[in-house]
């Protein structure tokens, strides 16, 4: 993997009055392993669905998160499960690895102009991850898979949806993921991107190589591994 990330360029988005932002491993730094206990219990979900032992659920689980967007969709694509029994399952987990970061909080409610939450997620899980930032009431609003109607990023669709929604302009927005395959659409609407990574050296064993791919394509504009001081280094 090769690594493109600039040492905290003063961004120039003097332009944006609507900042959007995904949010697990986002908001909140990979490394504290907050979306790894989610991803185990959607194996173990996977494993009650299809009947597969743990190494052929996680393969199949990473084939339907690469292909359909979500393991979600793809478990409602081919076994018509119940959205709601799933989102309710996985999302039940201990929230306290993700820390108190008031100062990112700051830097976000600095921004001028209007923020919001464009997540795969849920809306509760969303909220959860906000307290314990200490952000509860940083966000204007939230659009998540339900929003979406399950059909996620990185489908036009979630974003058309989402724009609508809140008449965004995307000449004037700018869109912060952890994927860059979730930056090409609104690349190619017009919002300024910016791809939140990981350090380069962080690794897990649950994580596979193309969830942590960084590119130099046309369609992620900013790389960061530090969202807090980019935030503080904007132009």
């Amino acid at each position: 993997m090769t690594s493109v990330i600039s040492p905290s360029p003063a961004a120039d988005l003097s332009h944006v009055s609507e900042w959007v932002f995904d949010l697990d491993n986002t908001l909140y730094p990979r490394e504290c392993n907050l979306w790894e206990q989610v991803d185990v219990r959607i194996t173990h979900y996977v494993m009650d669905v299809t009947r597969l032992e743990f190494t052929e659920a996680r393969k199949l689980q990473k084939e339907f998160y690469r292909d359909y967007g979500t393991t979600l969709n793809g478990l409602m694509s081919r076994y018509s499960i119940d959205p709601d029994h799933f989102l309710h399952t996985v999302h039940n987990i201990d929230y306290s690895p993700v820390q108190q970061n008031l100062e990112l909080v700051a830097a976000i409610r600095n921004l001028p102009g209007r923020k919001l939450i464009l997540t795969n997620a849920d809306t509760n899980h969303a909220k959860s991850v906000l307290t314990r930032l200490g952000g509860a009431d940083l966000f204007e609003d939230f659009h998540d898979i339900r929003d979406m109607v399950f059909i996620p990023k990185p489908r036009k669709e979630a974003y058309e949806g989402f724009f609508s929604r809140y008449s965004i302009t995307p000449s004037n927005s700018v869109f912060f993921d952890d994927l860059e395959k979730n930056l090409v659409v609104p690349h190619e609407m017009g919002m300024s991107t910016v791809q939140v990574v990981a350090s380069e050296d962080y690794s897990h064993d649950l994580v596979d190589a193309w969830e942590l791919e960084q590119t130099s394509g046309p369609h992620v504009h900013h790389v960061t591994a530090n969202l807090t001081k980019f935030l503080h280094n904007l132009k």
